[in-house]
Order: structure tokens, then sequence, then C-alpha cells
């Protein structure tokens, strides 16, 4: 890709941008959020067509005038974007072959050669599924998977991959990486676009570092130092020595919430027992973690606290300042000072074909209400205010939140719920899929929160994370509660014990 240039109104989201990739290689595209990697491989598919960006794309020797998605995917070029494209409801092979049907001679799909072809295909990725498996009975992990067999089944040669382990646990990540090293032998060319910087030193041959819709820098592995500080320092122009902002501990004895003996249902099947018998406090000026494997149950107790957004059949005391409380719905829980952060910013947390500055207030409307009206020029002041106290990258707080990057449109969530000003922040998997700087950027947000006396809750697969920045870590495992450790006590082996002694 030569001299690309991309603009939208008012941004220029790419700027004479150079990419080089080898055949045969597994080239990384890095950067923080907004620096322009998801564009430039919307570029290349043709998802932004020809004649909408200035620059040429060269592809085996050819310049390439793709005008749509299809046009790139007959040349063997397919994209794997961050939100998987699979129908819940439709099977494993039905989704294979979505737009792309297998015919007979009749003109009707031959469903007998569709799942054939589409358990072939899935055997090259080590899914033993039946190819008739609905999409929403199988894991995050191994829908990756089923969306890697399906660019098989288009033939493909470049493979990109838009943040494929961003919603995986360490295991399933491994996994993946493990099987592009594999493809790679065969000859199978990949891009893959990361935030975990220790998958570009284990799978990356060469990785190139976008900031700010320019190209820095291309490191070779074997001739670069491509160390995950030396990254950094590509990215954000500057050496980061410390990831975590250091933080005086002024943990009050006063309890800011008190949970005792919650029990959750699942909502669908109520027998089924999702959060079982769970007791844990956070005082004022405190930052508590929750570690735990996918599916500890975490989200479901959190969103279950958060006025019985989730769940049935919920049983157990709820006390916030040492008042007992009962929420039974969000409104309620806002009322009474709680903030949910959902690890889901696109379905839950964001109207995406809204404004920032709509977004920023919904969560406390009458902040901005005279008589029950919305009085817009306030709105437009106080989201503007979120918007540079959250560092938001945008031209205005006009600019719907959908066109964002995702770690601005994570700022966005965060600005929405830093306006209601509550009294108890819990956060969700806060920094998936978001760079470093931005994730800088939210914990030195956490610590400013706990030195005003405020609580927060931090739900994390990431420990590091959890050991850098919390004063104490619960840790959960398949719904119970498995430990509790002070930061002093833990570590990422004391974590994984407390799991492996529950599943004993």
């Amino acid at each position: 890709m030569e001299h690309i240039t991309k603009e939208f109104p008012g941004v220029k989201a790419l700027d004479d941008v150079n990419l080089e990739v080898r055949r045969g290689e597994i080239h990384a595209l890095i950067g923080e959020n907004g620096a322009g990697k998801s564009t430039l491989m919307n570029v290349l598919s043709g998802q932004y067509p020809y004649g909408s960006y200035t620059g040429k794309v060269i592809y085996e020797g050819k310049e390439c005038h793709y005008k749509r998605l299809s046009d790139s995917e007959k040349d063997g070029i397919v994209v794997i974007h961050q939100e998987l494209a699979l129908i819940p409801m439709l099977s494993i092979g039905e989704n294979m072959f979505l737009g792309n049907e297998i015919k007979n001679k009749y003109g009707v799909i031959d469903w007998d050669k569709t799942y054939s072809e589409a358990e072939r295909h899935m055997k090259m990725v080590g899914l033993k599924e039946s190819a008739q498996t609905l999409i929403k009975d199988i894991g995050t992990g191994k829908q990756q998977l089923v969306e890697i067999a399906k660019a098989f089944s288009k033939k493909v040669k470049l493979l990109v991959l838009d943040e494929p382990t961003s919603s995986l646990n360490d295991e399933d990540a491994r996994m993946l990486l493990d099987l592009l090293k594999e493809f790679k032998k065969n000859g199978l060319t990949s891009i893959i676009i990361t935030h975990k910087l220790n998958e570009i030193e284990y799978v990356a041959d060469r990785c190139t570092i976008l900031r700010d819709g320019s190209t820095i820098e291309t490191l070779e592995k074997g001739v670069d130092d491509m160390s995950e500080a030396r990254i950094i320092k590509g990215m954000v122009g500057r050496a980061m020595d410390d990831r975590y902002p250091e933080r005086e501990h002024h943990v009050s004895k006063e309890v800011a919430l008190e949970v005792k003996n919650w029990t959750v249902h699942h909502p669908l099947y109520p027998e089924k027992i999702v959060d079982d018998n769970i007791s844990f406090h956070v005082n004022k000026g405190e930052i508590v973690g929750f570690s735990g494997l996918q599916g500890a149950g975490r989200t479901e107790l959190m969103m279950s606290i958060f006025g019985k957004s989730y769940g049935t059949g919920i049983k157990g005391e709820l006390f916030i300042g040492g008042k007992k409380v009962t929420l039974n719905n969000t409104e309620q829980a806002i009322h009474h000072g709680l903030a949910y952060v959902t690890e889901d910013r696109k379905t839950n947390g964001l109207i995406l074909k809204e404004s920032i500055r709509f977004n920023t207030t919904l969560a406390a409307l009458h902040k901005v209400c005279n008589h029950g009206i919305i009085d817009v020029d306030r709105e437009v002041h106080e989201a503007e205010v979120m918007k540079d106290e959250m560092g938001t990258k945008t031209p205005s707080v006009e600019q719907k939140v959908g066109n964002l990057s995702g770690g601005n449109q994570q700022k966005a969530l965060l600005g929405k719920w830093m306006f209601a000003e509550p009294d108890v922040l819990i956060l969700d998997e806060p920094t998936r899929g978001i760079d470093v700087g931005a994730k800088y950027d939210i914990y030195c947000l956490m610590n400013d929160m706990v030195s005003k006396g405020k609580a927060v809750i931090m739900v994390s697969s990431e420990m590091p994370e959890l050991l850098g920045m919390c004063d104490r870590i619960y840790v959960l495992s398949e719904g119970k509660m498995a430990g509790e450790l002070t930061a002093e006590e833990a570590t990422q082996e004391r974590i994984m014990q407390c799991i492996m002694d529950v599943n004993k």
C-alpha cells in the first residue's frame, strides 16, 4: 500500500501511509486507538472503495481498484473484524456459506454438500463440532475459529485479523496464534491487528507502527528490537516506564458497598445457579478487582447488583453506604450512586447512531433539564467538559459515537457514567481492545475517583492489570467465591491456585 490518504468530514484518518507485507509472513499492524489501523484495512479490502482515498493498493504485482468487499475476496483477501459477522440463530454451515451458497444444477441449495464442505474447513482449524450446530451454542473462541474456517471456504491467500483475541481467554488466544503459525508453514500470509503486545513478540515476523494516521516505522524480528517497551515507544512517541500510574493508598474503613449471600439464577434456565451465595465488600477509596476464567460469573454478578439487569430469582442483601437497599431496576441503581460500565460497549453501553453529546447525558438527564425539557446548550457544554476530561479524540461532540475508534468509544462510555457522578463505579473489562496509552488514561481516572473517596470495582481478565491497580482481589470460579487476596498476597500463581482449589 503506497501513499494512502483517507479523509472523513473534519478528520484525516490516514495521511500518506505506506505498508509492505511479504508473502508468507505474519505482519502485525499496531498503534493507539484512532491511529488508522482498521481504516487502512478497510481501504485494502474495498470496504472503502477505490476513488474514496488517494494512493495505490498493489497486490500480487497488480494495482487493485476494489469497489466492494466481494472484489477483494475474489482475489483471496479476507478480513475478519473484531465484531464477528456471524448470525447466532443460524448453523455453522449456514454462516460459512452465507452469500456464497453451494447450489445444485436447479439453483437450489445443496445442504449435504454445504455441511460436508463446512466440516472439511472446520477440521482445518481444529473444530470438532457438527456443522449443523447453531452459532449461539458455541463460545466466543470457537466463533473466532468459525470465521477463520469461513475465510478458508473463500480460498484465502491474505488473511487480515482485527483484534482476533480481544474477547478470548489466554488459552484460546494462544491456540489461535499457534493456528496462525501453522497456516504460515502452508504459505498463508496474515496481517494481525492487536493491542496485546506479548502476542506480537510471540507470533509476528514484522510489525508496522501507525501513529495519528501516519506510518512511523516497521520493525523486523531478529533484526530490530521488538520488545514490548520498544513497541510502546513507537506507538505513543515516548517510553512508558510504568504501565500503571502510582497512587497513594487512602482506603477508608467506611464500607461503600457490601453484598451478602448473593445468589443469581440464569434468566432462561431458572434451575441453573450462575452465582452461588457470594459475599464481598468494597470500602471508600478502594479499588477492588474481580478475577476468574471465562464463565466464572463475574459479569453476571455485577449486572445483577446493578438494578437486577441480569438473572432471575435473585436472593441476598445489598448495602450501600451502610444502608440496606433493594434495587429493582437500573434507574434505582443510578439513583443510589451506582454505575456499571459494561464490557459490551457497542450493544449495551452506547447508542452508536447518536452523538457523543446525546450519549454523555443519558444516565443523568435531570442534570441538563429545565422543567423536564432538555437544555441543549447546557448539554453541549457538559459533553465538551467530559470530552476534555476523558481525552476523547473527536472533531466535535456532535460526532456519531459509531464513527469513533474503539478506545474513543470506551472513553465516551466512561464519560457518560462519570457525568452521573457515581459513588461506586463498576468497570467490566474496561480496557478490552484498547491501546496502552488509552489504558493508562483509564487507570488515572480510577485513581482520581478513589482519591475523592469513591469506590471502584474492576472486573478484568488481564491479571497484570488487576495486580497493578487493585488494593484487594476477589477470585470467582464457576459461580463460587474462590478466594480473597490483598495486594501484597496477590500473584498470578496465587490467583490460579484459588481457581484450581475450587475446581478439585
